[in-house]
């Protein structure tokens, strides 16, 4: 790695010497986090439709995975407590397995057309709990499990990296013709290992977009 990044900062002290340049949090900034959800946090969280949940297991390897449904599909238990349903997927469950060996979560909560974010740290579980599972069933469907988290802080995050990306606005998204195609990804990662075309791979996400959303 040293051959290839070149300058690297390795310590808290070096980077420190840079605040001259990177500048210092602003009054508010540095004084945001709170611990547990207030009105506003909860407001922000029922009407968030997708997160991103970040682990890492207990060698410290790193996951970073999207989560959707309706917003409010995050379930409320109290000011310290979140339960996320656990939907159909790619059934690797790579969040599920790091939990179960780090329990330290990072989640992003957003709301589309919003470039400001909520974000909440804290310990997870996994969690059968039937009650839970119950207030948590979409399209007449169950979740198997899901993950609680017990909040240990959350704050807002600013909206200069969607304002920079774009992210939100029309204008500025890849004509369709230039979107990358995930059927071609997949099938150029896999084709060595297994024999299967672009059209395969394409049929099949098809498939279970439209028959095993839940």
């Amino acid at each position: 790695m040293e051959n290839i990044f070149k300058n690297r900062i390795e310590s808290i002290d070096e980077l420190e010497i840079l605040r001259s340049e990177i500048g210092y949090p602003s009054k508010f900034a540095a004084i945001k986090v709170v611990h547990s959800l207030d009105i506003h946090s909860i407001d922000f969280i029922r009407k968030s439709p997708f997160i991103v949940i970040a682990t890492s297991n207990q060698e410290g390897e790193c996951d970073a995975s999207p989560r959707g449904d309706a917003a409010g599909f995050v379930h409320i238990i109290d000011e310290k407590h979140i339960f996320i349903p656990e939907r159909p997927g790619n059934k690797r469950m790579d969040s599920i397995r790091n939990i179960l060996t780090n329990p330290n979560v990072g989640i992003i909560f957003m709301i589309p057309g919003m470039e400001e974010t909520f974000r909440v740290n804290g310990k997870a579980c996994v969690s059968r709990d039937q009650e839970l599972l119950d207030k948590t069933a979409a399209n007449g469907k169950l979740p198997l499990l899901g993950i609680g988290v017990a909040i240990e802080e959350c704050f807002m995050h600013c909206g200069k990296a969607f304002k920079r990306s774009g992210l939100w606005d029309p204008g500025r998204w890849l004509p369709r013709s230039d979107v990358p195609s995930a059927a071609r990804i997949i099938a150029a990662h896999v084709g060595d290992k297994i024999q299967i075309t672009e059209e395969e791979v394409e049929q099949s996400l098809n498939e279970s977009y439209t028959k095993r959303l839940y």
